[in-house]
């Protein structure tokens, strides 16, 4: 039987730790939290003005920029798409796909940050429940007279909160690649776009 201590140590222990990468004690991820990312940080083209934020809105910009920023798009494609759109377009037209591609990753990212804070709160507050089973189970066994059916309840209830803590962690790797892999391909984006620009 695993002691009543082990399911906040595989927590602390499995692959992320909570509060490894900053002060935040909801954050489960070993990468540091960043909430919010800035254009300075994934481009190095000239910092969009007010016209560039305008002509972000454009439909035709609006369009590419929803098509450029699908993870799915292989970054080579999404680059040929930059080459072809650059061979008409003016720097001003450049500038503003890189700000509605960033609008559109700096949203999802951030809404996916916000999850996984609460996917860590969440797998906290499992960790607490399983403590709490196991000392319930733990004085069910220690009774005088034990409750045979109450002692196999309760340890089904605490195998299956056990098994959902399991799995949950085993997946948060993945989520926890996931922000970084949004900023890998704004950066990227960026790069394509900016050697564009005259």
């Amino acid at each position: 039987m695993i002691r009543p201590t082990l399911a906040v140590m595989a927590l602390l222990a499995a692959g992320p730790a909570f509060g490894a990468a900053g002060t935040d004690p909801d954050w489960p991820c070993i990468q540091r939290k960043q909430p919010n990312l800035s254009m300075g940080q994934v481009w190095t083209g000239p910092i969009p003005d007010e016209a560039a934020i305008e002509l972000a809105r454009d439909p035709q910009i609006v369009r590419l920029a929803d098509r450029l920023e699908q993870r799915r798009l292989p970054i080579e494609e999404a680059e040929a798409t930059i080459a072809d759109f650059a061979a008409d377009a003016e720097d001003g037209q450049l500038v503003a796909l890189m700000q509605a591609i960033f609008d559109r990753i700096e949203r999802d990212r951030s809404a996916l940050i916000a999850g996984i804070a609460r996917y860590g709160q969440s797998q906290l507050s499992l960790s607490q429940r399983i403590e709490e089973r196991r000392a319930e189970m733990a004085a069910l066994e220690a009774a005088e007279s034990p409750d045979f059916d109450a002692i196999d309840a309760a340890e089904e209830a605490l195998d299956w909160d056990q098994r959902i803590f399991t799995e949950r962690q085993q997946s948060l790797t993945y989520v926890c690649e996931t922000p970084v892999i949004l900023e890998q391909r704004v950066f990227a984006l960026g790069r394509a776009i900016v050697s564009h620009l005259d």
